[in-house]
């Protein structure tokens, strides 16, 4: 982290799967390394908790400071979940949760969001999502997730998650704008990444440059790949 005149943070997000890799293993440690390798400040993470029952964490959270050197946020309902609806937010020392909202949004499909506002070297919202898999239920949540984002007072933000989206072209309209749909790589499925499910939106007010993450060859950690970019505020 930059704590110059202009701060910089580099912002990652990954849907980790629940640990499943594309060998059909579950492996929190092979998460944990990868989110090691990014070496980013903040990192979102989707299906960060199992489904069923009271959702508990698909990592260990015992591990996840020693490991990665990023402290889980503490934005999950319980005592067992690392996040809301599978949502989590890793971040790094010194950044700290000033305000959170936790989103149920519409669909047949349980889905959620969570809004926080974070203590970082200047003003910061983000929104770390997981939206459904029919493109009108997406339409519909991204218009919940706009409607609460009104409902604050303005901040620089940046939206990190699982869009789920096919397309480059349609079907994120209802973000585009007053927000930046960020161009960057495809993302699923992992081994040959050619859809670009996975997206970061940022405010105006915000410069985000796309990272290219080094990854391994061989079974991937989870079927999507993490994104990532550095983060400056204007």
């Amino acid at each position: 982290m930059n704590l110059d005149s202009k701060p910089t943070l580099r912002v990652a997000s990954w849907n980790i799967r629940a640990g499943l890799g594309t060998d059909l293993r579950r492996d929190a440690d092979r998460v944990l390394a990868g989110i090691a390798a990014l070496q980013a400040d903040i990192v979102a993470l989707q299906e960060a908790d199992f489904r069923l029952g009271e959702r508990p964490s698909a990592l260990p959270r015992d591990r996840i400071v020693a490991a990665t050197g990023l402290a889980p946020l503490p934005i999950g309902p319980n005592a067992v979940s690392l996040g809301w609806h599978g949502n989590a937010l890793l971040a790094g020392p010194g950044i700290r949760l000033a305000g959170l909202e936790r989103l149920d949004l519409p669909g047949h499909e349980p889905r959620g969001a969570v809004i926080v506002d974070l203590d970082t070297p200047a003003p910061l919202r983000v929104v770390a999502v997981h939206l459904g898999l029919l493109r009108a239920a997406r339409r519909r949540q991204l218009d919940a997730i706009r409607a609460a984002l009104q409902r604050h007072p303005a901040r620089p933000t940046v939206i990190l998650g699982d869009f789920n989206e096919h397309s480059r072209r349609v079907g994120l309209g209802r973000i585009a704008t007053p927000f930046v749909i960020l161009p960057t790589a495809a993302t699923f499925p992992s081994r040959r990444p050619f859809l670009p499910l996975d997206r970061i939106v940022h405010s105006p007010d915000l410069d985000l440059v796309p990272l290219a993450c080094a990854w391994q060859k061989g079974p991937q950690p989870s079927d999507h790949l993490p994104l990532m970019a550095e983060l400056r505020w204007r």
